[in-house]
């Protein structure tokens, strides 16, 4: 804060006429204050006035400086009494005083403030005068709310806040964000990210460089994550919102750190996934239907139907069939291409029964009436060649084929390594696939001429 030129002189100098050592610095520092600040001797006289008052009220410091204190210039003459009484009333009371006054500018308007004032004592233990800070209060109030939302946001707000440093360590944790990382409030300050963080963390941490080099994203960004926990590792999606954090007292921004929001939408993501994946299949479903009934032959139907089947469910598809006398030798009948994607078609010579051994998943499908799944460990291309598959399977899912009361075979659908394993939902779309291809196998049975499938012209009308 600055002086008066006229006041400060006289304050400043020794009896010599020099400067006091520490005057140049204490003015200085009292205009460098982002506060406006003044002080009274005393009697009352205004010693000191910084430029940040100025900038409040108007009044330079050669127009505030010993001046008797605010009346007939910075308050109101009715108020004036009250406001030095209070004012001075600092001297003798111990800690700081906080007051709000109606004081006058410069130009005639009036500006809400609010001081926090202060006694000075003199060597001697005397009071000496007061200090008095102050500033507007509609700022302090905006600094209240920003204290008070950042209090909320790290108290329990339904969103995840995280503070995190420009080496990527979080600093600050909110118990929301807490619970969704698997650690206490505490305990994961200073950690690495990949620590916290199996999968996912490269894009993370990939996110959070770039709102520190460029600044934060227009929209929020779904991530999805796998957490390490004492329960094992989960698998996450987080809607994630991000904003630079740089210092409001620096002259150009530097970058405190990231300030990241995340909510765990994965039931939400997981729904909606679900909802797309039933929507797909029901439409290949309806396209497949409507390709059947334009087949004349049922088993073109029916590699129809596996055809619409098979596109983004499963990489390859074989269909054995049983002969009509009951025994459990399944014969090849129709498949597709083993070394790479293509229709599928009858299988050439398809009369030998295929050597499946005990406790194949084709097998035990058969025997269950139901399906099975089966996926591959160690040695997958070892595991496919075993259960004569393509050798790139490495997920298995076998659906029987029954009709009118009878099991005519098992359809097996296969996966490569890009995709997951078969799970539940997927059964039931291959167990709707089997019984439509099901009734095409019954039907090409009954039908005169049919001789090259597995007991084909034993039926009624086949006789």
């Amino acid at each position: 804060m600055n002086a008066s030129s006229s006041s400060e002189t006289t304050d400043a100098l020794g009896s010599d006429g020099a400067p006091e050592p520490g005057s140049e610095l204490l003015a200085a520092l009292l205009d460098g204050m982002d506060a406006a600040l003044c002080a009274f001797d005393a009697d009352g006289t205004i010693t000191h006035w910084n430029r940040e008052a100025e900038r409040i009220l108007g009044w330079t410091a050669d127009e505030a400086v010993g001046r008797s204190g605010f009346a007939g210039w910075a308050v109101r003459s009715a108020d004036a009494e009250d406001v030095q009484g209070r004012l001075l009333a600092a001297m003798d009371a111990p800690g700081r005083q906080v007051h709000e006054f109606a004081l006058l500018r410069k130009d005639g308007g009036r500006v809400l403030v609010r001081t926090q004032s202060a006694g000075v004592r003199g060597a001697d233990g005397r009071p000496a005068g007061v200090y008095c800070a102050f500033s507007e209060v509609h700022a302090q109030i905006d600094l209240e709310r920003a204290i008070a939302l950042s209090e909320a946001l790290f108290d329990d707000a339904s969103w995840g806040v995280v503070l995190v440093d420009v080496d990527l360590r979080p600093t600050v944790v909110n118990a929301h964000a807490a619970r969704a990382l698997g650690g206490g409030r505490t305990s994961l300050l200073g950690r690495p990210l990949g620590e916290l963080i199996v999968q996912g963390v490269e894009d993370l941490e990939g996110s959070l460089h770039h709102v520190l080099a460029e600044g934060p994203p227009p929209t929020p960004a779904e991530l999805w994550v796998t957490l390490r926990t004492p329960e094992g590792e989960r698998r996450r999606c987080w809607r994630n919102g991000f904003l630079r954090l740089a210092s409001p007292l620096a002259e150009e921004p530097v970058p405190l750190g990231v300030g990241w929001l995340f909510q765990d939408v994965t039931e939400a993501k997981l729904a909606g996934q679900e909802a797309d994946r039933l929507r797909f299949r029901s439409n290949q479903l309806h396209r497949a239907a409507s390709s059947a009934a334009e087949c004349e032959d049922p088993m073109e139907a029916a590699t129809s139907t596996l055809d619409y089947a098979l596109a983004g469910f499963a990489d390859h598809v074989v269909v054995d069939l049983l002969p009509d006398d009951g025994a459990p030798r399944p014969v090849r009948t129709l498949s597709t291409p083993a070394d790479g994607p293509g229709p599928c078609l009858p299988v050439s010579g398809g009369s030998v029964p295929v050597r499946y051994a005990t406790g194949h998943p084709a097998l035990q499908s058969l025997d269950r009436e139901g399906s099975v799944r089966a996926s591959a460990g160690a040695g997958a291309e070892e595991w496919a060649r075993e259960r004569q598959w393509p050798r790139d399977s490495v997920h298995a899912l076998c659906a029987v084929l029954r009709s009118r009361g009878r099991t005519l075979g098992v359809v097996t659908f296969l996966r490569t390594a890009h995709r997951t394993a078969f799970e539940r939902p997927d059964a039931t779309y291959a167990e709707t696939v089997a019984a439509r291809v099901a009734s095409a196998v019954d039907l090409a049975r009954l039908l005169p001429g049919e001789t090259d499938l597995p007991g084909a012209g034993s039926g009624p009308s086949g006789a």
